[in-house]
């Protein structure tokens, strides 16, 4: 793979790393996260683990980067919502 597109690859996999980033906030700074779906996000996690297979297949580190990362991001919110759930009761 070139350069550019290893750049472009590492770019557009920081970005939607990124866009995860204030929803944890935001989720741990309310200590709620009422509004989050466990389906959307279990599904979405399932999608990062076969990406993240897939890059190491390809051995496409951006891909395998974002996709890990991603995935810590997806689970630490449904792990905190779970949590705020249960503590709330």
């Amino acid at each position: 793979m070139t350069a550019s597109l290893e750049w472009l690859g590492y770019s557009a996999g920081l970005l939607t790393t990124l866009a995860f980033l204030p929803q944890v906030y935001k989720t741990w700074q309310r200590k709620s996260a009422q509004d989050i779906s466990y389906g959307m996000y279990a599904l979405f996690s399932v999608g990062l683990v076969l990406w993240t297979a897939y890059g190491f297949f390809k051995q496409a580190l951006p891909i395998v980067m974002a996709n890990c990362v991603t995935l810590l991001l997806a689970l630490t919110i449904l792990i905190l919502k779970f949590h705020y759930e249960h503590r709330n009761k």
